[in-house]
């Protein structure tokens, strides 16, 4: 990726945090917070817009109404009731998930509300069976302290999780209500100067004031965090879903990059004078010439029932829609992303005509249709009816967006840390107060009580840390800011084992793993117990842990035993493990009689590769020297 410089960009990020709590129950029932291994019913919707106070339609929410998806949505007992399916109002907010925000409110100095009121933001994308998520400003204003300096915090707000997306197949989604209403806090930073790894601590601090706490959920997935990220002369972009800090300095680069490359192209139709009168002031039907076309692609669309394409002048932009001032960045891969959403994938444009099997002469003859001038352009769409004629309004919208540089949109960050277009930014007619629900007084006595329940800073927990389990600092500072500290005190509380050697099993092996591609969420925490424990009980050796830990995050639904059988990690009598050893020397006797005992280190490495997880390593060594001095002597 090229390198640009931020200071000259005047680049900005703010950051909104959203952490899961780790309540003993939902915000608004008393159902678990806790995944669903399998559900027992489901039902269907449909969702659609509402209109706020003053009777207008919030613009992401007829975005989002315009796909006319049906959602399907699964349940579980213990983890969802009839508050989840809408079927019952919310009961009153969870006083221990009020505490918590009360709590993170105080440790930023933020002003807390007098009066909480429970509010109604639209989402109809399908994550919320009511067609609005529920949430509640606690406070405003305060500050997080990031290396000797001060970021604004501009909101504290308490709000339920959206509901698990578990399928997004054309025209319909799947949902499981287990994580949705699960208690979570977001706050809201204001936005911050500088490179994009400074900038990332910003959010490595705050994510470490948070767990401080000891009150929140820990795991992929329980902390989020959307990215409002801008430039000189572009809108703010927000970007959604950002779950590890890796992903989020690829983030803030790419989006750096991307802007940069929209104003880069803005500016050059600024130069040749073109005005959004002239985007989409002809759209036509070419349907009929299209059906005389060679391209395979094209025939696919055509043949599904009522298709069509239509065809959108474009004054003036003739090779800017495939102009790529950064590798990847350019307006034909916008306009192609924003058109999945209408689940379509035949989008052309004639910057990159004749191609796909459309041939020039066809080129020629909707360029002929549309009476283009030589510096125009044109885009193509194609597919059912009622969703190219949405679709059409879109691209026509987006192409005169592409004016300003950097449209205001809201975008979902990938793992590969680029994003892709999710929907519109949402306007004011989003909120609306929440009718079931009575205000919540926050007294002083209340804020009183909770004063010494203050999170302590990070660096005063990893040194308390250290100091109880005798790890140096780093590894506690690992172990702190990882998934696993729960599970490193329970098994340091429950087994004689080291605990240095439970830390750094929990952190640089399974990091490690995370990078080599396996998937970490499917190692559950009873089953790292089960593990530690069947090594504290000589079961197993010490050696075999990774092993273990790699068969598990292989196959979903494998038990230990069976991680254990498949990698052979089953500990070795000394009879078997004497034989092995006996067989590594004999294969290399002609070694041994050169180098006698300088040969162990060698041995040792054969004898491990064929040992690996089967026994413990200072046992082989030991009993390997003890042959190799009987057989030297």
């Amino acid at each position: 990726m090229t390198t640009l410089d931020p200071a000259a960009l005047d680049l900005k990020v703010g950051f909104e945090i959203h952490q899961q709590l780790g309540t003993q129950s939902k915000l608004f029932c008393n159902c678990e917070c806790r995944d669903a291994t399998h559900y027992d019913t489901s039902f269907v919707r449909k969702l659609r817009p509402t209109q706020s106070e003053l009777g207008a339609f919030d613009p992401a929410a007829m975005f989002e109404f315009s796909k006319m998806r049906t959602v399907e949505y699964r349940a579980a007992k213990g983890t969802s009731c009839l508050v989840e399916a809408d079927e019952e109002p919310p009961h009153n907010v969870s006083r221990q998930a009020l505490e918590t925000a009360l709590l993170f409110s105080l440790a930023l100095k933020s002003k807390v509300m007098d009066e909480i009121h429970v509010m109604r933001k639209i989402v109809i994308d399908g994550s919320n069976t009511t067609g609005f998520q529920r949430t509640m400003l606690v406070a405003s204003g305060g500050q997080l302290e990031v290396g000797g300096k001060r970021v604004g915090v501009q909101s504290i707000c308490l709000e339920e999780d959206a509901a698990k997306l578990i399928d997004d197949s054309k025209g319909n989604r799947t949902f499981g209500l287990d994580r949705l209403g699960v208690p979570l806090v977001e706050i809201a930073l204001e936005p911050v100067t500088g490179k994009p790894d400074e900038i990332m601590q910003v959010a490595l601090t705050l994510g470490r004031l948070l767990r401080a706490s000891k009150r929140v959920a820990r795991g992929l997935g329980t902390i989020r965090q959307d990215v409002n990220v801008s430039i000189l002369n572009g809108a703010v972009v927000e970007v959604k879903g950002v779950q590890q800090l890796d992903q989020l300095l690829k983030v803030i680069e790419y989006e750096m990059q991307r802007q940069h490359g929209l104003v880069m192209i803005a500016q050059k139709l600024l130069e040749r004078g073109v005005s959004a009168a002239v985007i989409g002031n002809r759209i036509e039907d070419v349907s009929d010439l299209m059906k005389k076309s060679g391209s395979d692609k094209v025939r696919e669309i055509l043949s599904a029932k009522d298709s069509m394409f239509t065809a959108i002048k474009v004054g003036g932009f003739s090779g800017m829609i495939g102009l790529e001032p950064y590798p990847g960045i350019r307006l034909g891969r916008e306009l192609g992303k924003m058109v999945r959403f209408y689940d379509l994938n035949g989008v052309f444009h004639s910057d990159e005509l004749p191609n796909y099997g459309i041939a020039g002469d066809e080129v020629a003859e909707i360029r002929k249709r549309l009476e283009l001038g030589e510096k125009d352009a044109f885009v193509l769409v194609g597919g059912p009816r009622n969703k190219v004629e949405p679709a059409t309004k879109a691209i026509v919208q987006r192409l005169i967006a592409a004016l300003d540089g950097v449209p205001a949109e809201t975008r979902a960050a990938t793992a590969e840390g680029q994003t892709v277009f999710l929907r519109p930014r949402p306007g004011a007619a989003r909120m609306y107060p929440e009718t079931d629900i009575p205000t919540i007084s926050v007294t002083d006595s209340l804020l009183n009580s909770l004063a010494d329940k203050v999170p302590r800073p990070w660096d005063h927990e990893v040194e308390s840390l250290a100091k109880k389990y005798e790890l140096n600092n780093k590894l506690a500072s690992q172990v702190f800011d990882s998934d696993y500290l729960g599970i490193f005190e329970r098994v340091a509380k429950a087994t004689r084992i080291p605990p240095t050697f439970i830390a750094s099993k929990l952190t640089e092996d399974l990091l490690s793993l995370q990078r080599q591609g396996y998937n970490t969420s499917l190692l559950a925490e009873d089953a790292i117990s089960e593990i530690f424990s069947k090594l504290d009980s000589g079961s197993i050796a010490k050696e075999s842990l990774v092993p273990i830990f790699e068969m598990l995050m292989k196959e979903k639904g494998m038990t230990v035993d069976a991680a254990i059988k498949a990698t052979g990690s089953s500990s070795m009598s000394d009879e078997n493990l004497g034989k092995i050893l006996d067989g590594v020397i004999e294969e290399n006797m002609a070694m041994v009689r050169e180098k006698g005992m300088a040969a162990t280190s060698m041995l040792m490495g054969r004898s491990m590769a064929v040992l690996r997880g089967k026994a413990d390593g200072q046992k082989i060594n030991a009993m390997l020297k003890d042959k190799l001095g009987k057989l030297v002597k």
